[in-house]
């Protein structure tokens, strides 16, 4: 018969190698500011579309761009997604790396590698995909592959860390196919999946891990 203690120690045990498996210093700080970049760049990426294409016309639709330079309409688009992606990352890297400390994790431990990796492979494929999109005239297929591809990402990786990034990736994946079946939203997809969904995320990692209350408890 195993006696209780030994039960304790056992799943004192499991407990430890669990930890030791997993990725625990992302922080849910780190989802909020990514989510509120997002939101302004989307904002950004509205005034500038309207700018460009006009106010009149729906700017995501393959039809609206017929008769505008296109490629100077990728180009500007492409830098504006650039310099949000490095600011949302830059942010990110900055509160995991403070989490990481607080907890004594190392932040480029073979754990951190392997969800690293993980995700790397989805999110490269769908931003080839996404530029093969924009290079063949289909915009508007864009916002749901990346979404998709990004959820992908997600749910690959969450094996390493909290299963709170498997739900995160689910939303995202989701998300892009209810865009497949309204094309000319794709901002506001992009709106929602990037950034609402990721402040939500972050604030619910952020009450459930790291707030003062959860960390005075015993």
């Amino acid at each position: 018969m195993v006696s209780e203690q030994q039960l304790e120690d056992l799943g004192h045990i499991r407990s430890l190698m669990d930890r030791s498996s997993r990725f625990l210093s992302l922080s849910g700080l780190s989802g909020v500011w990514a989510g509120a970049v997002a939101l302004v760049g989307a904002w950004l990426a509205h005034a500038h579309i309207s700018s460009f294409v006009g106010t009149d016309r729906d700017p995501v639709t393959y039809g609206s761009l017929e008769d505008v330079d296109y490629i100077g309409f990728v180009v500007r688009m492409l830098g504006l997604a650039t310099g949000v992606l490095a600011l949302a990352l830059l942010g990110a890297f900055w509160f995991t790396w403070r989490r990481s400390r607080s907890l004594g994790q190392g932040l480029w431990n073979d754990t951190g590698k392997r969800l690293l990796w993980n995700m790397l492979i989805p999110l490269g494929t769908g931003g080839l995909f996404g530029l093969a999109l924009f290079s063949y005239g289909l915009p508007g297929l864009v916002a749901p592959a990346t979404l998709i591809f990004y959820g992908l990402g997600l749910v690959n990786a969450s094996k390493y860390t909290l299963t709170e990034l498997r739900w995160l990736g689910l939303c995202e994946v989701g998300l892009g196919l209810v865009a497949l079946t309204w094309i000319g939203a794709g901002l506001l997809f992009w709106a929602i999946g990037f950034g609402v969904l990721h402040i939500v995320y972050g604030a619910v990692m952020w009450f459930r891990y790291e707030s003062p209350e959860r960390s005075e408890r015993p």
